[in-house]
């Protein structure tokens, strides 16, 4: 009598989790909204300010961020190494009000920080494979819909009237945060059709959201949306063409991919001038470097301290007022994540979200054979979009804000073991068992 080969593990690609039940995705949905700053802003706070109001309307997003998190209690506990790392953070944010020239700020903004980071925690613990780039590829095009109402129904919200007029912004204050959410949307949407999982659904969905985000990316004409939606695209496809190709076209992909970017790094040293001014920048990234150069130097007057997490553009805060002064113009932000980080609590916490990003890294290209396949190659394509965005947009370790909390979202996925799964025995029919076969045969089933 011979032996039956064993049976293969089924749903190759399958998620390890089924995906949460439709009320916990809009309601992380809901979060994930607020956390882009749509509508909300503009309409309660058109110049930009802080207004009660919109501290009164987050409180119902943290009821609901620490709901969602008491509904994943295991999960968040299988967490925890991510929970380490923002621990620590949040520490290090909450020290500097000893030293902030306006702790009263710092003391709210450490409590936002901590939700918005605690909410991305869930959000990579929770949703599993492909289950996180489909959520945001739901909230995006809902998002890109509404962008789209307000271009052509609230052209005076939906597009820029003086600076930047013409371009469009969508839901949002500015065409930069459009044009970010818009490629986490198409990157989302682009990971959703490479993922195996989608196999027998309906392409049509991720195919619109994918040509409707990238459509609006390019409407916003931010020439850093279209280099992050590139290279997440590009990213993407690669792992995509890894996968099907096997090993040798694997090696090929990789070498071309370090040599392209090697190429580039020396083309964009010898003739920096030359290719911003191709892409309508002047040489100063409009002004960025005038503004780099001043923060510099309060930097060098508190490099370990900085001057307090989320005060030091503050209106009535004096050294601002020297930027602005040097400048010529209300800077409102360091439009760099890094020096931003410098002028708020220094090198330490430089260092520390550097060091947070190489542990993603490495952890991310570790796992990338499962989980990097199976979610469509979502998390090494975001984190590459991520920091080429942090070089231009203040986006690390921000107290309200979608880069920030994917990036956590990143991190939680990559540092948060799969769970295993589940065995059971599956009865062989009578008339196998009359061939030879086992009378059960073993087989593995996701939970």
């Amino acid at each position: 009598m011979s032996r039956a080969r064993p049976d293969s593990v089924p749903g190759a690609g399958a998620d390890p989790l089924p995906a949460p039940p439709l009320w916990e995705q809009v309601a992380a949905g809901f979060v994930i909204v607020m956390l882009t700053g749509a509508l909300i802003g503009p309409v309660f706070a058109p110049d930009q300010g802080e207004t009660p109001i919109l501290r009164l309307i987050w409180l119902p997003v943290y009821a609901v961020t620490l709901g969602l998190i008491l509904n994943r209690a295991g999960r968040m506990f299988a967490a925890w190494p991510a929970w380490l790392i923002l621990g620590l953070l949040t520490l290090l944010a909450l020290a500097s009000r000893y030293w902030s020239i306006d702790p009263a700020v710092t003391d709210r903004r450490v409590i936002a920080l901590f939700m918005t980071s605690a909410f991305a925690i869930y959000l990579g613990a929770a949703f599993t494979g492909a289950q996180l780039p489909r959520l945001l590829m739901h909230t995006g095009v809902v998002m890109a819909v509404g962008s789209l109402v307000m271009v052509l129904a609230f052209p005076s919200i939906g597009i820029h009237q003086f600076d930047n007029a013409g371009l469009w912004r969508g839901l949002w204050y500015e065409k930069n945060q459009m044009g970010i959410v818009m490629v986490a949307s198409s990157i989302a949407a682009a990971a959703v059709l490479a993922s195996p999982g989608q196999a027998g659904r309906s392409p049509w969905p991720a195919l619109f959201t994918l040509l409707l985000c990238v459509f609006l990316t390019l409407a916003t004409q931010s020439k850093t949306s279209l280099l992050c939606l590139l290279l997440g695209l590009g990213v993407i496809a690669g792992l995509w063409a890894m996968r099907r190709g096997g090993p040798a076209l694997s090696v090929v992909l990789v070498w071309g991919a370090i040599t392209c970017a090697g190429v580039g790094l020396l083309v964009w040293q010898q003739n920096s001038a030359l290719i911003l001014e191709a892409l309508g920048k002047d040489p100063s990234l409009t002004g960025r470097t005038d503004i780099w150069e001043s923060l510099m130097r309060r930097v060098a007057e508190r490099p370990w301290t900085g001057y307090g997490y989320s005060a030091f553009w503050g209106k009535e805060s004096v050294p601002a007022h020297y930027v602005r002064l040097e400048t010529g113009w209300l800077v409102p932000s360091a439009h760099n994540g890094w020096i931003d980080l410098l002028v708020q609590v220094g090198w330490p916490g430089a260092i520390m979200v550097g060091l947070a990003m190489l542990i993603t890294l490495i952890a991310l290209i570790v796992r990338l054979g499962g989980q990097g396949f199976r979610e469509g190659g979502f998390s090494l394509a975001y984190l590459m979009v991520f920091a080429v965005l942090s070089a231009s947009e203040s986006v690390l370790l921000s107290h309200a804000n979608l880069p920030w909390a994917l990036f956590l979202a990143l991190t939680a996925r990559a540092l948060t073991p799969d769970p295993l799964p589940r065995r059971h025995r599956v009865t062989v029919p009578l008339a196998r068992r009359r061939e030879g076969a086992y009378l059960t045969s073993p087989r593995i089933v996701s939970n």
